[in-house]
């Protein structure tokens, strides 16, 4: 009978620190600039602190019930205003430099003549910095006597043309509409490269089926892009929601709030009419709404994540 010889002893295995090391100092710095800011606003959206005072008293969740509260008044508040704007800013931006991207991308995407120029101009605007951006429309298209869209209804014959930035209908309309063009080139990237992974063979066989361009686009294209499509919605909620540059540069909120949106209030509840927790309330309610669009996307990545 064959005697069975003990069990080999297991040797511990050796943790290597070496990249737990090179992790700590951006850890130490996404904790000190992120993640303790972000808990201290919390903490001060429940004071009343005026951003003076040494002491911060607190009061619960009088903050919030002070927003929201001001809601559906006969006058509209500037929190109201300012939520209102931001829904509209995002559905403009989910919307139409979305569709206007990708039809540029599949445009460009057929090697046409000249297409690398096309696209560098078309992305353009992506490099300049959005106060840059808000000086040019300021005076260089809204301008109500020398800018370009007015020079050019005077031209037709237009005696009073709209001031643009001033017109409490059409001030957060301009403003949009400044930022969806900036957009547009880099939607249009991401999808040109999404565009690449597309297997011409799908293409070539659906022609030879008899499919029309819109059924190939439809039934092969957009669904293939759906990756791409997700990440770029995401992009463009994040970036209409996080809106400040452009709205303080051309309007700082006016006129009578008609352009304000959440970062503007939040700023200048905190800084000018030093109201910090009201500030950092607006603050929060920003961040709520945020974190519902940012759960959602990473819900459906780890799903994919999952499903590969």
């Amino acid at each position: 009978m064959a005697v069975s010889s003990p069990p080999l002893p297991r040797k511990k295995r050796k943790i290597n620190w070496t990249p737990y090391l090179f992790l700590l100092g951006p850890l130490l710095i996404y904790l000190i600039w992120i993640i303790l800011p972000m808990l201290y606003t919390f903490y001060l959206s429940t004071t009343n602190w005026d951003g003076i005072s040494p002491e911060a008293k607190y009061i619960g969740l009088k903050n919030f019930s002070s927003l929201f509260n001001s809601l559906g008044k006969r006058v509209p508040s500037a929190f109201e205003y300012s939520l209102v704007n931001n829904l509209k800013w995002l559905l403009v931006f989910i919307t139409i430099p979305v569709a206007i991207g990708l039809g540029l991308a599949i445009l460009l995407n057929n090697n046409i003549r000249g297409d690398r120029f096309f696209k560098l101009g078309i992305f353009l605007p992506q490099i300049l910095s959005l106060p840059v951006i808000a000086l040019l429309w300021n005076y260089g298209v809204y301008n109500p006597r020398a800018g370009l869209i007015n020079s050019f209804l005077i031209q037709l014959g237009f005696t009073d043309p709209p001031a643009w930035l001033a017109d409490k209908q059409l001030v957060i309309w301009a403003i949009i509409f400044a930022a969806a063009w900036r957009q547009v080139g880099y939607i249009m990237i991401l999808y040109v490269a999404g565009l690449k992974n597309v297997d011409p063979l799908l293409l070539e066989a659906a022609t030879v089926d008899g499919a029309t361009a819109w059924q190939k686009f439809w039934k092969i294209t957009f669904p293939l892009l759906a990756p791409v499509t997700t990440i770029v919605v995401v992009i463009s909620i994040i970036d209409s929601l996080r809106s400040f540059d452009l709205v303080w540069v051309m309007t700082r909120g006016g006129p009578a709030n008609a352009s304000s949106v959440l970062a503007v209030l939040m700023y200048i509840q905190a800084f000018n009419n030093y109201k910090m927790g009201l500030g950092a309330a607006t603050a929060v309610v920003l961040f709520a709404i945020s974190l519902v669009f940012i759960v959602a996307y990473l819900t459906r990545v780890m799903r994919d994540e999952m499903e590969y």
